[in-house]
């Protein structure tokens, strides 16, 4: 048997480069982090959860965050329910249009995001809509939809045909078809799409801050706002608390199944053969 080469080690230069590249981009949240921590009483620094604790009993705060999650799973839940029955529409269609509306359920995710605002704004004008979460919300499912319909037609085009014909060939209706077979293989795809629609809900900006209502604000908006008049060691406390929310959920994402569908081929486990074997 021929004996596999080791690989050469990276030159240190390249090492360099990638220690020089992580401090350029996790130094900032780092001196963010330390500035929550740090309290000034009577001219002696001190590590202290006080800033934390001025940032939970704020309402106002506190409001803002809770405002940010209902529109965060009220919008990934939405463009959940609706991109997975998109895909599948798409899956189960072989028409020439198909090809076409695939292409245009990409838009959003290379659409100039000022430009996408502007044409949400717009519509929500001329439909006479009153600004407010509910827009928000429209708006978050608007550009979430895609990166479901994304992650559940990856996950379908790894799937054999022959379990859904052999699901048929034992009477299995085209509900049952959907329920028990195509349900249980798309759950890994289907949960990938929902943490990633919340991520870029919770975490969006530019989009929210064109479409919210006056009183209404998410933690993004009222951070921008009140970062305006200067940073705090409130305000690191507050974008700890949203960056460490964050990293929590990725963290999930990443040690689920739904990371190995999405990025690493398409396979979530032995679901499928398991499936076909149960046939």
């Amino acid at each position: 048997m021929k004996q596999e080469r080791s690989r050469p080690a990276a030159p240190k230069t390249a090492k360099v480069v990638l220690w020089f590249t992580l401090v350029f981009l996790y130094l900032p949240i780092a001196v963010m982090m330390a500035g929550s921590l740090l309290l000034k009483e009577d001219g002696v620094l001190q590590i202290s959860l006080h800033w934390f604790r001025e940032v939970i009993g704020d309402e106002a705060w506190m409001g803002a965050l809770f405002n940010s999650l209902v529109v965060g799973v009220c919008a990934a839940s939405i463009a959940t329910f609706l991109g997975t029955l998109g895909a599948l529409g798409l899956y189960k269609n072989r028409g020439s249009w198909v090809k076409a509306l695939d292409a245009l359920s990409v838009v959003s995710l290379i659409f100039p995001e000022i430009v996408f605002a502007l044409s949400l704004l717009s519509w929500f004008f001329l439909l006479k809509f009153e600004l407010g979460l509910n827009t928000v919300v429209i708006a978050h499912v608007s550009f979430s939809i895609s990166y479901v319909m994304m992650a559940v037609s990856a996950r379908l085009a790894t799937l054999e045909i022959a379990l859904e014909d052999a699901a048929r060939d034992l009477g299995a209706s085209e509900w049952q078809i959907h329920r028990t077979v195509f349900l249980p293989l798309l759950k890994p795809a289907i949960l990938g799409g929902f943490i990633m629609s919340f991520l870029l809900s919770f975490d969006d900006f530019l989009i929210t801050y064109f479409v919210n209502g006056v009183g209404q604000d998410t933690l993004p908006v009222k951070l921008y706002a009140a970062m305006k008049m200067g940073v705090s060691p409130k305000l690191n406390a507050l974008a700890t608390v949203m960056f460490l929310l964050t990293l929590l959920v990725s963290i999930f994402f990443f040690r689920s199944s739904a990371f190995r569908v999405l990025f690493e081929g398409g396979r979530g486990g032995d679901g499928a053969n398991t499936k076909k074997e149960d046939l």
